[in-house]
């Protein structure tokens, strides 16, 4: 019996499209002096998103590379933001400064594409963003240039239609 038969009679055994795509932003290997010697782990960073408006980023630690990514992006589900966006940008200027890390997100008109470097632009890749600008300013950390990128991502408003704005500015009034 080949496995395609015994996926049509047990649902439970189809294959399941990733929800969500993954990139690796960093992968370290790093060490624990112990009182026997030095352990070795591996630390990876992860961001995954559905390019629809979510995001999200995990850093884990294992004794082998594909467990420490697997870890990271179960991390990476449990901390999923939603992106705020307008045709294909973001709504207006954001500035954030996370430790060392500095990150500025511009909008961009139709057709620029993603004009970014580095980790942010992982980010802004899987988030869904089609145009936009973007500047890393400070440190070269990959890991805390991503958490600086995120953040920035979360402060963005719902830019409100020009009904709505004149209905409140009616209200005000009265």
């Amino acid at each position: 019996m080949n496995t395609k038969d015994s996926r049509r009679k047990n649902p439970r055994l189809k294959k399941e499209e990733p929800e969500y795509q993954q990139q690796i932003v960093d992968i370290a290997r790093v060490t624990r002096v112990m009182a026997g010697g030095k352990r070795m782990s591996f630390r990876a960073c992860v961001v995954i998103g559905d390019k629809k408006g979510k995001v999200g980023m995990g850093l884990a630690k294992a004794k082998d590379v594909p467990m420490a990514v697997q870890k990271g992006v179960r991390q990476a589900e449990k901390n999923l933001i939603k992106v705020n966006t307008v045709n294909g940008t973001i709504p207006h200027e954001v500035y954030v400064k996370l430790g060392a890390a500095k990150v500025l997100l511009k909008p961009a008109p139709l057709g620029t594409g993603i004009i970014s470097g580095g980790a942010a632009r992982l980010v802004l890749e899987l988030a869904g963003i089609e145009n936009i600008v973007s500047k890393i300013l400070g440190t070269n950390n990959k890991v805390n240039n991503v958490r600086a990128t995120l953040r920035a991502l979360e402060m963005l408003k719902k830019k409100k239609k020009k009904n709505e704005n004149i209905e409140d500015k009616e209200k005000e009034i009265k």
